[in-house]
């Protein structure tokens, strides 16, 4: 007689004695991307120190004196206060952008014809920069948060829109036959069948948008802004402090890194139903 032990991995269908042997492949890739990351950072502080003459070492100083720098800032507070005004500036324009976009996306992606009408403008816009109308922005609503914030909405909207009609129009048609077969009506049949397909896709259009909202929002930050990464990074560099125009560089990195990973692990936890990918 043999029991079956009930854990997650015999529910997920993987056999108890080969999940330590997948748990230790799983660290094994990871390690090896940071390996990279790892050989990286050694050049960046092995190079000026020992290869870069005195010059232009004074330009790029190596990463342990821009890590001081940064820990500086961190104590002295600077960097909180920047830190935070960036990110309310860009949760406010992806939030508003995700709320105008993902609705739009999903009626123009259901009506057919209204995604036909649209597509060439929608095209135009979505290749349209959105730091080549930073000068619009800023002459129609001045240097204040409005400009800011709408430039980060604008560049948002775009990849939010396209991957939630592209998400709809990818849904099974063998699947929307089924369901009407059954007997569902259109609101059910856009609940149950429509939005769980279109997930994924849609998932794909928000880490775009928010990598977007942190990267247009630095560079609108460089213009008329009394506080911000982009601010930090722009005066430090016109007042030669260059250590510290690395730390706030190096802290719109882990920002970015950090709201990619976020989305990853909250598209996971709402896309449950697709199973895990296998590593």
């Amino acid at each position: 007689m043999t029991t079956t032990l009930d854990t997650p991995t015999a529910r997920a269908g993987i056999p108890a004695r080969a999940e330590p042997k997948r748990r230790k492949r799983l660290v094994g890739r990871a390690s090896q991307g940071w390996v990279a990351v790892a050989l990286f950072l050694a050049l960046w502080e092995i190079v000026p120190r020992f290869v870069l003459d005195e010059d232009t070492r004074t330009f790029l100083p190596p990463i342990s004196e821009d890590l001081r720098a940064l820990w500086g800032l961190a104590l002295d507070g600077q960097l909180a206060d920047h830190l935070v005004a960036s990110i309310a500036r860009s949760a406010a324009g992806f939030a508003v952008a995700v709320a105008v976009a993902v609705p739009l996306g999903l009626l123009i992606g259901w009506y057919r014809p209204i995604a036909r009408f649209l597509q060439p403008l929608l095209e135009l816009a979505r290749n349209t920069a959105a730091l080549a109308l930073l000068p619009v922005f800023t002459l129609l609503l001045g240097i204040g948060e409005l400009s800011k914030v709408s430039l980060v909405v604008y560049a948002c909207v775009w990849p939010v829109l396209l991957n939630t009609i592209a998400g709809v129009n990818s849904v099974d048609p063998l699947l929307v036959k089924a369901a009407r077969s059954l007997g569902l009506s259109s609101p059910r049949l856009f609940r149950k069948v429509i939005l769980p397909s279109a997930v994924p896709t849609v998932f794909t259009g928000l880490r775009m948008a928010a990598s977007y909202s942190v990267l247009v929002l630095i560079a609108a930050e460089m213009v008329g802004a009394k506080a911000g990464l982009g601010y930090l990074i722009n005066t430090t560099q016109v007042n030669f402090q260059i250590p510290q125009m690395y730390a706030g560089i190096i802290a719109v990195s882990v920002l970015g890194l950090i709201v990619n990973q976020g989305f990853v692990v909250l598209e996971r936890r709402v896309s449950t139903w697709r199973g895990k990918e296998k590593p």
